[in-house]
């Protein structure tokens, strides 16, 4: 057994693995009935860019796209992701998916299927799968999250958290990866 299998990795889905922003915005221009050019691609969290007004409008728009658009399976891969777990996958170290797509009330189910279809069509490797809000309370050794929130809320308890880039977080500090590459530099960088 390789000394890195003590090693977990907890990876969020949405945004880091999944090009959440990209179908969410597919979805949205088809929901508000406005051209895709419309809606800008430099985003903040809670999409307001878009045109949503709170957190009862994105759940609304959020149940049409994973019920009506499959939101979770239809996503595009972020580039790099299968390639750079499966190596750390192969090189020992363990991948728990850890997503909090249960957020909204009687499709469970679905948001699960989806989420798993999703997984195993792009090849993904992972040892477990976690659907929970609090993230921390997994035992990961290291996370790779995109959500501000969770990035300072992991960070606030001592957690090593690698910050995946986008433009919702700009903010946020180092350490941080805009890319799958430089997760993997930094995750290879934490055992030294």
């Amino acid at each position: 057994m390789s000394e890195k299998s003590d090693i977990v990795i907890g990876v969020d889905l949405d945004g880091v693995c999944a090009d959440f922003y990209g179908r969410m915005r597919q979805i949205a221009a088809e929901w508000f009935e406005r051209s895709i050019d419309e809606l800008p691609v430099e985003v903040s969290y809670g999409l307001s860019e878009w045109g949503i007004t709170d957190r009862n409008h994105y759940d609304s728009l959020h149940r049409f796209a994973v019920t009506q658009r499959e939101l979770f399976s239809s996503m595009e891969m972020v580039p790099g992701a299968r390639k750079y777990l499966r190596l750390l996958s192969d090189e020992g170290y363990r991948i728990r998916i850890i997503t909090h797509r249960l957020f909204i009330h009687y499709f469970h189910a679905t948001a699960v299927q989806q989420t798993v279809d999703w997984l195993d069509s792009h090849g993904i490797p992972y040892w477990d799968l976690c659907f929970m809000k609090e993230k921390s309370q997994v035992g990961a050794s290291i996370y790779v999250e995109d959500t501000p929130v969770n990035v300072d809320q992991l960070r606030s308890k001592g957690l090593y958290t690698i910050c995946f880039g986008n433009t919702t977080n700009r903010h946020i500090e180092a350490p941080r990866a805009e890319s799958w590459k430089e997760v993997y530099d930094l995750v290879r960088a934490f055992r030294a």
